[in-house]
């Protein structure tokens, strides 16, 4: 098994009567990509900023490859490279520049290793440029280097992918992927953003008012998700209310389709009585509940689908 590389113990913090974040734990273990998804003031920043040292903690601990950030706060954020908002950069400075001079903030960083960032984050051919010519996405990898360029085990990014065009959205998330898998750098992710997350992150915790609602890993998600039957029909409206009146199950419409929360058994006895009343069937597919779908319902009506990790 993986080595944890962040452990979040009981965190709480309060701002005089107003608790942002309450009693949070969970675990992130080496070359894994966490994802936490919440809304926006859901309390997932305030986390990151206590990991950080940003915020102070109110009660409960953080630990960072072994290393308290309450009592030995130097030696545990040594281990951490972060983006919290948006990277800091000098734009009349090209991106190589840039790496140079954050390098020397540091002790014992090497020309070779700003090398390696570079190489890693793929703007060999662009880190001669002034950073005032580069896209947004560029800037976010140039910052992502500099967070690298200590060698941290853990890398955290606050909604990473902010104001991102698709094409960026896309890049981005195949090169956290790529620096997880090959380089074993756990990296700790926060976004309002279900879709990217479920393609991204190996593991998400469902933050929601200060609270952790669940954790699952996408593959659990994946097993556990709802399915349900999408009918393709002439007349979808028709169709459904006969639906509910003779089954009595939950009916949706998705333009032509009549979306039933039923099993697939039933798609036997679902077919004939359509038949039965005349309506031609042109296709039936299984809808899987997307990671967005369990979110509302774990958010708005507490649902839990089964234990937590």
């Amino acid at each position: 098994m993986a080595n944890k590389v962040l452990t979040v113990s009981n965190l709480t913090k309060k701002y005089k009567q107003r608790t942002a974040v309450d009693n949070v734990s969970f675990d992130v273990y080496e070359g894994e990509i966490f994802g936490l998804l919440g809304p926006n003031g859901a309390g997932k920043t305030t986390i990151i900023k206590m990991i950080t040292g940003l915020a102070k903690i109110t009660s409960g601990d953080i630990t960072i490859c072994g290393y308290s950030v309450k009592s030995n706060f130097e030696k545990a954020i040594m281990n951490v490279g972060a983006i919290i908002e948006t990277p800091t950069l000098y734009s009349y400075m090209s991106g190589k520049q840039n790496l140079k001079y954050y390098a020397n903030l540091y002790k014992g960083i090497s020309k070779q290793r700003i090398d390696e960032v570079i190489e890693l984050v793929g703007l060999k051919d662009r880190i001669n440029d002034k950073v005032k010519s580069y896209s947004l996405g560029m800037r976010q990898r140039i910052g992502i280097a500099q967070a690298l360029l200590h060698n941290p085990k853990i890398l955290i990014l606050d909604e990473p992918t902010n104001g991102l065009d698709p094409n960026g959205i896309l890049e981005m998330r195949h090169f956290l992927k790529k620096i997880a898998k090959s380089n074993k750098i756990s990296i700790l992710v926060s976004s309002h953003i279900l879709s990217e997350m479920e393609l991204l992150c190996n593991t998400v915790a469902i933050i929601d008012n200060g609270q952790l609602k669940q954790i699952r890993s996408i593959g659990q998600v994946a097993r556990t998700a709802k399915k349900k039957i999408a009918i393709k029909v002439n007349y979808p409206n028709f169709a459904g209310k006969l639906l509910m009146n003779k089954f009595g199950f939950n009916v949706e419409l998705a333009g032509s389709n009549v979306i039933c929360d039923v099993e697939e058994s039933k798609i036997p006895q679902i077919t004939q009585f359509l038949i039965s009343k005349n309506i031609p069937i042109f296709g039936i597919n299984t809808v899987t509940q997307s990671l967005e779908q369990m979110f509302l319902d774990i958010v708005n009506n507490d649902n839990k689908f089964g234990d937590n990790l």
